[in-house]
């Protein structure tokens, strides 16, 4: 904050595809899609026109009880259609935090409701990102994001990020009967965009269905094509019992999120004598956001966009590889999904903690707008719909940012 109040702030105005205008009309690539959401680019006239006909119609309604309205009944079935495991209930909200608040509720009552009250604990990766809510920051395996807050909600441990065996091992030393879930991104995103070491995802899966720990998969980013299918879990086969989503099911265009519950998941709450589940919120299926994520769901089937995101993992991975060169840089981390990273020198950022934002700041004014993540990493998740000319303006944007600094 002291910062934005000594050097101001970018004002951006509008975007177009995979590029955005600040207020005095200069021109930036944008290398993150908004903040990984605008899978389908800026400018989409048809969710606009769709979001504003709901709008005239009816903008809104609580869907509480047997409320609801077409649109986001429509989106419900829509998202549980393209679901990895079928006949699966969705539970609509208003972004990715909304929805991993949700889930941790679902996970507890779910064991209460089938006669296990005791699993209770929860648990995360070191790394892990998983929204900013009360139940995301403790279930954050980001130190600095946790940190200032106190102890937010109890029994949530940590487990190593690559390591399935830590997984058994912990639930082992807690106890099979008392662990809820296993909340685990398929790839490891504002912690610093880590894919998981091969074979790692299907043991942890496995250790879970042996324990009977719930599997979540936090797909906020990771959803709606960005690994090349509408849903991570289902390219990997995982078959979560629960998943988490947003960013990508509206491309940004208006809030939105979703929990997509397994059918063995959703029957306890459905049975006779289950009760109400007292949990939504305000915009839960929120007609004109539920309205705009059909229309991006159309313009992504229309324009086969999980089809081009499995082109582009392999055209980033390339473009950015020669980076890898500089002397600023140990590595670049890609190959899983429209998803890299390009990890900045370890010892130049010990030496200078601020390099990070250094080269953001560089990377700006040469025209391509990033984020400095964790560990020091410039994120890297451009719309799925970048062309080839505009991925060499980020890779030669980043250079120049590079060398400007070094």
């Amino acid at each position: 904050m002291a910062s934005v109040s000594t050097h101001g702030e970018l004002v951006l105005v509008r975007g177009d595809g995979a590029h955005v205008w600040d207020e005095v009309g200069r021109r930036y690539l944008d290398a993150t899609a908004g903040l990984w959401f605008a899978n389908v680019g800026f400018g989409r006239r048809d969710i606009a026109d769709a979001a504003a006909a709901q709008m005239a119609a009816l903008p809104a309604y609580s869907t509480f009880g047997d409320l609801s309205n077409r649109p986001a009944s429509e989106l419900a079935e829509r998202v549980s259609s393209l679901a990895p495991v079928t006949d699966s209930r969705v539970f609509l909200t208003s972004g990715g935090s909304d929805s991993i608040d949700t889930a941790t509720k679902m996970a507890r009552r779910f064991w209460q409701l089938v006669g296990q009250p005791d699993r209770t604990i929860l648990i995360r990766r070191e790394r892990a990102y998983h929204g900013m809510h009360t139940a995301g920051t403790s279930l954050a395996g980001i130190p600095a994001n946790a940190a200032g807050h106190g102890e937010l909600i109890e029994d949530v441990v940590q487990v190593r990020w690559d390591d399935a065996e830590d997984l058994r091992s912990m639930i082992r030393q807690v106890g099979e009967g008392k662990v809820a879930a296993f909340f685990c991104e398929p790839v490891i995103g504002a912690g610093g965009v880590y894919p998981a070491p091969h074979g790692y995802l299907s043991a942890a899966r496995a250790v879970c269905r042996e324990t009977g720990v719930l599997f979540v998969a936090d797909e906020v980013i990771t959803g709606f094509g960005r690994c090349g299918a509408w849903f991570a879990s289902g390219r990997l086969e995982l078959e979560p019992d629960i998943i988490t989503c947003a960013k990508g099911i509206t491309s940004g265009y208006l809030p939105m999120g979703a929990v997509v519950a397994a059918p063995w998941i959703s029957e306890p709450f459905w049975a006779e004598g289950a009760g109400v589940w007292r949990h939504g919120y305000t915009y839960s299926g929120h007609a004109a956001a539920s309205a705009a994520a059909l229309a991006n769901l159309d313009i992504m089937e229309r324009e086969g966009l999980c089809e081009r995101a499995l082109e582009l993992e392999v055209e980033l991975a390339e473009a950015l590889a020669p980076l890898s060169e500089h002397a600023l840089v140990d590595e670049i981390r890609a190959g899983a999904g429209v998803l890299a990273a390009v990890q900045l020198s370890v010892v130049a950022v010990a030496d200078d903690p601020v390099l990070p934002s250094k080269v953001v700041a560089a990377c700006r004014e040469a025209g391509v707008l990033t984020r400095a993540l964790v560990p020091g990493a410039l994120q890297i998740s451009p719309a799925l719909m970048i062309s080839a000319d505009e991925l060499r303006e980020l890779v030669d944007g980043i250079r120049a940012a590079l060398d400007a600094v070094g």
